[in-house]
């Protein structure tokens, strides 16, 4: 019961902390937080995050790298690692860390998606597609896998794959088929 309620109340003050805006002593925290108990996945996590807001990525990502050693079964874990890798440009481990996140949760959209950014970014177009078409099946009113879909057919010289993207978000985001227009003067007129 003590240790739960001291967990409690540390989770709380870290909240506090950085509701406070006091990032440097919330890390202060965490830190107290994994000297007693170095598994503690959501101090891990938290501490990633902190890092990250401070500036630190370098020092986030190692964090990360701890959390999924601790935690190698947790999908979020892995997406995050992810995330912070590509946004690093280290593509080919923000890859990796995108596809045990999609093996571990199939259903996690944002993994696909991630993924697929990260095989853009390396131009491997027709790796992309199976995880933006993915991506798109698991959230199909979001425009985000759409754009990037119609792109990647636009770079694998597919513009009749790309049209149909735009008039399928025609029908539900207007703006982002319009920004396809302009951008690849593919689709110009509405049918």
């Amino acid at each position: 019961m003590t240790t739960s309620l001291n967990r409690w109340y540390a989770r709380w003050l870290v909240r506090a902390l950085l509701l406070l805006g006091r990032r440097q002593q919330a890390l202060e925290q965490i830190d107290a937080q994994l000297a007693s108990d170095k598994g503690n996945l959501h101090a891990l996590a938290t501490r990633a995050h902190v890092l990250a807001e401070m500036g630190d990525k370098p020092a986030a990502l190692q964090t990360l790298h701890r959390l999924v050693e601790v935690a190698p079964g947790q999908a979020a874990g892995w997406f995050n690692l992810g995330y912070l890798s590509e946004e690093m440009g280290e593509l080919e481990q923000a890859e990796a860390a995108f596809r045990r996140a999609t093996e571990i949760e199939p259903k996690l959209d944002r993994a696909w998606y991630g993924l697929a950014l990260a095989l853009i970014r390396q131009r491997r177009f027709d790796e992309a597609v199976p995880a933006l078409r993915k991506n798109t099946e698991l959230q199909p009113m979001s425009p985000y896998g759409w754009y990037q879909l119609a792109r990647v057919h636009v770079d694998r010289q597919e513009p009749e794959e790309a049209v149909k993207i735009i008039h399928h978000l025609r029908r539900f985001e207007p703006k982002v088929a319009a920004q396809l227009v302009r951008e690849t003067g593919l689709g110009q007129t509405q049918t």
